[in-house]
């Protein structure tokens, strides 16, 4: 075989099969340009899902004809300094132009600040047109028509042009909320007009145009740093979810990334407050020095890697839970709008979304399984194995349960209170208990309206707070094995799995070295009984694997503790005095994420006056 040097075009149509994956590739790439010229508005249009049509229309500094001939080589940048290690733009391989114009019809039609007239220059397949002048507004538009004509193989792997168009606006989404100063506009034949337009300083006004006004009410606000990483944002309380991650959103230094330690970072700051198979959703934002994170991993730019990956998360994770901690028993808006709804005459109610529609409160969402597969063994539900967790959690369960000050439930009527001490108590958060409604739910009048709380989930969460709390800075109780149980797996999953041995140790799962090819599992953690310890090994692996993490193993402890703080606290059909309910609700103000239950359903609803006077008619 001779070696050969590769003809231009061809290296061009290798580049972008890097770069240009779909037109939403292009896309990010023309947008970035538009930011990084200093553009207060941009325009993008579409046809035939980017494919037939993509054009991106903005008002940046513009560029000249010598600027025109260079942009559309290979590695010709205006935003690299002479190292690669202080990246402080959006686009800088040099690639996308060129890699654009080898694989399709591109035009570039641009004119500087302040100049007389304007330039143009025309790529089609790869063949390089004369820059000649031609009208423009100041600024730059692109213009890229029959995207991979010139490599029609690839046409073959494209989506549906709806499949297309919604990938470009997820795109533009993105780089609207990145940039709440500049006016997004996206239009075109094969969609609906979508304008986004510039909120300035005022972040929370772009992403509410983003993911709508509900979000606005249900966000909470972050400020965190450590060790000059700094990280901003707003995450929704537990009971605003959604069915899917499509509305988690990360920025690093701006950039939008689609970052796998980021998004495990939420998932674990979430964990035994959202229900399974749904998501928060969270827009964070990370400052650190350039020289700290890595944006040249992917041709695409959308992974990063961190110098101290471990820092950032523990950042995300401790950020999210002491603000879901600092709003205590928050809940989201979306359930009083739901219930106003269900006050209106011909009202047919639909099965909620954000928690199960066939759930009870006395029946836990998951089941007794933990969701973590069939690799854990058997549940906790009853029976021995229940027997078994109770002992081997024994004094912190007990603990737990005897910290509670609500007093047992008696089946004695609802007494009515001194008009003083409801006014008195009315001051509080949730208000003064009024009445028991069903032997279920607490009616409870605050100073500008009511709150009906569920007091089985409200309890519930209650419990697996207080005993979350007594776990924390001791080692869980553990069983040794009397014959250690040897589990197979690569030499990698070793490795692996060894470097989180210290904090396992501290879970009550003990593992050493059992040769180059295996683990050695001397103790489990006592509360779990038994289980498929080889199962839990090999799902430990996995997720160190995939995540650089271990959290699985402290789940699946805080599911059992979940599962015994619902078997233990205040069942449905409990008729409770008025000292009780009220007790229960000053403890839901003093705990943290009281406003959803372990599985989390929503443990209250609040309505308004001013929304029960619209009901009347009286607003």
């Amino acid at each position: 075989m001779i070696i050969k040097q590769l003809s231009e075009t061809l290296i061009n149509q290798i580049a972008a099969g890097e770069v240009i994956e779909r037109p939403a590739s292009a896309a990010k790439e023309l947008i970035e340009n538009a930011i990084d010229a200093g553009a207060t508005r941009i325009e993008v249009a579409t046809a035939g899902g980017g494919k037939t049509l993509l054009r991106v229309i903005d008002n940046g500094s513009g560029m000249g004809p010598d600027d025109l001939s260079l942009a559309i080589r290979r590695h010709c940048t205006s935003k690299l300094s002479d190292t690669l290690f202080d990246i402080r733009s959006l686009g800088f391989r040099g690639e996308a132009l060129p890699s654009i114009g080898s694989v399709a019809k591109l035009t570039i039609t641009s004119r500087p600040q302040g100049a007389g007239s304007g330039a143009e220059i025309t790529v089609t397949g790869g063949k390089v047109g004369d820059v000649r002048p031609a009208a423009a507004n100041p600024g730059t538009t692109v213009e890229v028509r029959d995207l991979f004509f010139a490599t029609p193989a690839r046409l073959k792997f494209m989506k549906t042009e709806k499949a297309e168009a919604g990938a470009i606006t997820e795109i533009v989404k993105r780089m609207a909320i990145a940039f709440p100063a500049i006016r997004f506009v996206l239009s075109g034949t094969d969609r609906s007009l979508l304008e986004f337009p510039a909120t300035g300083d005022d972040h929370l006004a772009r992403i509410a145009q983003v993911l709508g006004a509900d979000f606005k009410d249900n966000a909470i606000e972050l400020d965190a740093e450590r060790e000059d990483v700094r990280l901003t944002g707003f995450a929704g309380v537990p009971t605003f979810n959604r069915g899917n991650s499509a509305h988690q959103y990360a920025f690093v230094n701006g950039r939008p990334v689609q970052d796998k330690q980021i998004l495990s970072a939420i998932r674990g700051a979430y964990a035994e407050t959202i229900p399974q198979g749904r998501y928060p959703v969270a827009v964070l934002s990370l400052a650190l020095d350039p020289a700290l994170v890595d944006v040249n991993v992917h041709p695409a730019k959308s992974d990063v890697r961190f110098r101290d990956p471990g820092l950032v998360r523990g950042l995300i994770v401790g950020a999210i839970r002491q603000s879901l901690q600092r709003e205590g028993d928050r809940a989201s808006t979306t359930g009083a709008g739901g219930m106003l709804r269900a006050f209106r005459p011909g009202f047919s109610p639909q099965p909620a979304q954000a928690w199960s529609a066939d759930a009870s409160p006395s029946r836990p969402l998951h089941g007794g399984s933990s969701g973590f597969g069939g690799g854990f063994g058997g549940g906790v539900g009853s029976g021995a194995a229940a027997a078994s967790v109770a002992r081997g959690f024994g004094e912190v369960a007990q603990a737990a349960f005897d910290s509670l000050s609500v007093p047992t439930a008696r089946s004695e009527p609802v007494a009515a209170q001194p008009a003083g001490q409801v006014e008195a108590i009315a001051s509080y958060p949730l208000g003064a208990a009024r009445a028991q409604v069903h032997a279920n739910y607490i009616v409870a009048q605050t100073s500008d309206g009511l709150v009906i709380v569920d007091q089985h989930a409200a309890h519930e969460r209650l419990v697996f707070e207080q005993m979350r709390k007594a776990l924390t800075g001791r080692r869980l109780p553990s069983q040794g094995l009397l014959i250690p149980e040897i589990v197979d797996l690569p030499e990698e999953d070793c490795d692996r799995l060894m470097t989180h041995a210290e904090g396992l140790e501290q879970l009550g799962l003990a593992i050493e070295r059992f040769g180059p090819g295996a683990i050695a599992v001397r103790e489990t953690p006592a509360m779990l009984g038994e289980m498929d310890t080889a199962g839990l090994v090999r799902d430990l692996a996995d997720e160190i694997a995939e995540w650089d993490t271990a959290d699985r193993l402290n789940a699946k402890l805080e599911h059992v503790a979940a599962t015994m703080a619902c078997h233990g606290s205040v069942r449905s059909g409990r008729q409770l005095r008025v000292e009780e309910m009220n007790a229960l609700l000053r403890q839901m103000e003093q705990t943290p994420g009281s406003g959803q239950c372990n599985h989390g359903r929503p443990t209250y609803v609040e309505l308004k006056l001013s929304d029960i006077e619209r009901l009347f008619g009286r607003s």
